[in-house]
């Protein structure tokens, strides 16, 4: 058995768990983690797997999510979560860093630190948010090669293709290029931008794999509960960057109240206190495993 270094057990194949989670007679609820935190956090709350958005990645950067991230930005991110959490990760890889040996090499490096997804999308780079307007896709042979690519490259990663086609060109074309994904090796299918429940059952009922439905805010997917997902048929809910924005949000308040009245004393109840902080992160664990180190060194002596 695989342990941490408190001599905790780790998974050995998030990957296979990832693929059991899919199949299970629920709509899986994935949130968005944008760091070790975040992924410890969603953790503690119950939750069974995590997203790595580019958006909240490029956006905790400060930088826009238009194709700017590289690889070693997300890898070195997937790490951390999969490190902070032991949970399957899908990682969003947008048009997969280039053209079919760069998704095979991206395959490789995520598959190393842990990650149990990789998503990628038919997009032509550089790309663009998937709920705006002026994406550009590449076509539907050259998708094909970096979904084979990264089939080829995968021990057991599982691989999510995105297609951006439902507002790009139609429907129609969103769901043929769907199935033509599944050929080339996708396990799992993901349609950006759908717009309305009777577009959610046609997909259900014409591409023949796991779907993942997006549920991100202000976009143009309307707010759609867990369990009416479950309903039009759907095997997995991603919220990528739900956690961002909440936590953005509360930084650009707190920030804005110090500098307006220079205390933070109104903002004490709404803080982690130290000893829940050191619980989450296991702060005490640590120490002691430090001096138990020490301790075994110097009855060496």
């Amino acid at each position: 058995m695989t342990v941490d270094w408190l001599g905790g057990p780790v998974s050995r194949s998030r990957a296979a768990s990832f693929r059991k989670l899919i199949a299970s007679p629920t709509a899986l609820a994935v949130p968005g983690a944008f760091d070790g935190m975040t992924a410890l956090l969603a953790r503690k709350a119950g939750f069974e797997s995590l997203y790595l958005s580019g958006a909240a990645l490029s956006a905790s950067m400060a930088l826009p999510d238009l194709g700017l991230l590289t690889l070693d930005d997300v890898w070195r991110r997937a790490r951390e979560i999969v490190r902070a959490s032991d949970l399957p990760l899908i990682v969003d890889c947008d048009t997969g860093f280039g053209e079919a040996l760069n998704v095979m090499r991206a395959v490789r490096e995520l598959e190393e630190v842990g990650a149990a997804c990789i998503q990628i999308e038919d997009q032509l780079f550089p790309k663009k948010c998937g709920h705006l307007n002026d994406k550009r896709l590449i076509s539907v042979g050259d998708m094909c090669r970096k979904i084979a690519a990264a089939r080829r490259a995968a021990d057991q990663l599982v691989i999510c293709a995105r297609t951006d086609a439902a507002g790009t060109t139609s429907l129609d074309d969103a769901i043929a290029r769907a199935n033509r994904y599944v050929e080339a090796g996708a396990d799992l299918i993901f349609i950006e931008a759908l717009t309305t429940p009777d577009h959610f059952r046609r997909v259900r009922q014409e591409v023949a794999a796991p779907l993942l439905a997006n549920m991100t805010e202000f976009g143009r997917t309307p707010q759609t509960s867990r369990q009416q997902w479950l309903d039009y048929g759907f095997n997995v809910v991603i919220y990528p960057v739900s956690a961002f924005r909440v936590t953005s949000r509360a930084a650009q308040e707190f920030y804005a109240s110090l500098a307006s009245t220079g205390d933070v004393s109104a903002y004490l109840p709404r803080m982690m206190p130290r000893s829940e902080l050191y619980d989450t992160i296991q702060y005490y664990d640590y120490e002691v495993l430090d001096a138990s180190i020490a301790r075994t060194v110097l009855d060496h002596h």
